[in-house]
């Protein structure tokens, strides 16, 4: 019997004010799969985040529309939550507060920011956050509290917490905003290793260097509608950045990355 996509899309529409922010989307990515969704801003990409995530739902008013995960167009969103580890600046900010890194890497299990005393915290869960915690390099962070970290640090920190439920997919909007040049080389090996431990990963992005070499699909974004989707080394060309971005742009690859130039 074949697998369910991991997120399928069906004509999905949705309105952000007077324009649409996504306009008749159709887009299927499979589990296991790493898929890079590229465009500037504008493009929809955050308006495509918050309809995976049940923040915002598809227009009917074109004909039938669905978004499904992993087969399912209906679900309740605490249910959902251990499937797909979502990070975005939105609940950076919301995380960013007095509590220890163990606390809100412990917190993903609960879907809170930071342990209540009506949370019943469990061995295996201690050791699934000590695993992710480890996992990502922030062991030494472990006991300082969030808001007196630096903003990769505190990257960090929010991707273990989206990690300890071992989801099937983990999504990131614009993962390296706000971080300086060291704390981006840090974050992509990061975002490699846990690619490698076998978590499927979209991530949203309008910065080409963000999109590691384990990322080997590429879906581009523009005016809300996709333009292109296929292989990497076919839709990272000079090309069709430059009519993405409309301006002159040539692009070269080294070491598995792309940059623009």
């Amino acid at each position: 019997m074949a697998t369910a996509p991991l997120i399928e899309f069906h004509n999905v529409s949705i309105a952000r004010g007077e324009k649409r922010g996504l306009d008749a989307i159709n887009l299927s990515i499979a589990s296991g799969e790493h898929v890079a969704i590229l465009g500037p801003n504008g493009s929809g990409k955050s308006t495509l985040i918050k309809a995976i995530t049940r923040e915002l739902y598809p227009l009917q008013t074109a004909g039938p529309a669905s978004v499904r995960i992993l087969g399912r167009e209906t679900w309740n969103v605490f249910e959902l939550r251990p499937h797909l580890g979502i990070v975005t600046n939105d609940l950076m900010q919301l995380c960013t507060r007095n509590y220890s890194a163990r606390e809100i890497v412990l917190s993903g299990f609960f879907s809170s920011v930071g342990i209540w005393p009506n949370h019943v915290v469990t061995a295996a869960m201690e050791k699934k956050t000590d695993e992710v915690i480890d996992l990502l390099e922030i062991a030494p962070l472990a006991w300082r509290n969030v808001d007196e970290l630096s903003s990769g640090e505190a990257r960090r920190v929010l991707i273990a917490r989206a990690l300890v439920h071992a989801p099937e997919a983990l999504v990131l909007d614009e993962p390296t905003a706000c971080l300086d040049f060291r704390a981006v080389r840090e974050l992509r090996e990061i975002l490699r290793k846990v690619t490698a431990a076998g978590t499927s990963m979209i991530l949203v992005t309008h910065h080409l260097e963000d999109i590691i070499p384990e990322i080997h699909r590429v879906v581009i974004l523009k005016n809300g509608r996709i333009v292109r989707d296929g292989a990497k080394r076919d839709v990272l060309t000079s090309e069709e950045l430059s009519r993405l971005f409309d301006l002159p742009a040539e692009v070269l690859e080294r070491g598995g990355y792309y940059h623009l130039v």
